[in-house]
């Protein structure tokens, strides 16, 4: 029996995959849709994109990873949602379908720290950390109630030095108490490091 004849068996259910700035967290998810595919004809695979394009770098990034994704994973539909994953867990959610959310680390900052935003307002932004919160709890509860096959992509940011700004210093500790939690709801999780994965958590596909 092939490998991939037994893949759909082995997906966890809910799977957690963090790293660093290129660390291959993203090229694992693809490599993980492009198994569930590949396992069977009925099999569908979908990247929630949280991504925003605030600016003309960031427009061409998001260009060139969807030209890259469409040459790695072939039939891999895209939905972009920067804010409420929670309604896409919902609606989009079935046994034949992976869903994989790349990344958390956007998702937290488009609540926390959303566009307009700019550099020079920062200091008087004061975020709506009651408004994350009920996000975050309706996200979780839909992750738990999802039918189908979740990939969960974030950043591990909290191996540096800590950082100056006190927003930033707010930032890394929101996110590594969003890995905290995400990684409690998830079967399996996994660490990249130098396109190398470690298994934390629960089993390996």
């Amino acid at each position: 029996m092939s490998p991939a004849s037994t893949y759909s068996f082995v997906m966890p259910r809910t799977q957690l995959i963090l790293g660093g700035q290129k660390s291959g967290k993203s090229r694992r998810a693809e490599l993980l849709a492009r198994q569930w595919l590949q396992a069977d004809a009925g099999h569908q695979a979908v990247l929630v994109a949280t991504g925003q394009a605030w600016d003309a770098e960031m427009s061409e990034r998001i260009a060139r990873h969807r030209r890259d994704r469409a040459e790695r994973v072939p039939g891999m539909l895209t939905i972009e949602e920067p804010r409420e994953l929670a309604q896409v867990l919902a609606r989009h959610s079935s046994p034949q379908r992976l869903l994989v959310i790349d990344c958390l680390t956007l998702w937290l900052t488009n609540w926390l720290m959303p566009m307009p935003v700019q550099a020079e307002n920062l200091e008087s932004y004061q975020p709506k950390s009651h408004d994350w919160q009920a996000q975050l709890a309706l996200f979780l509860k839909a992750l738990d109630a999802a039918v189908g096959p979740v990939i969960l992509v974030g950043n591990e940011i909290g191996l540096g030095v800590i950082p100056m700004g006190r927003e930033a210093r707010a930032f890394v500790d929101a996110l590594g108490l969003l890995n905290q939690q995400a990684a409690a709801h998830c079967e399996s999780v996994t660490l990249m490091c130098a396109g190398l994965p470690l298994a934390l958590k629960g089993p390996q596909a």
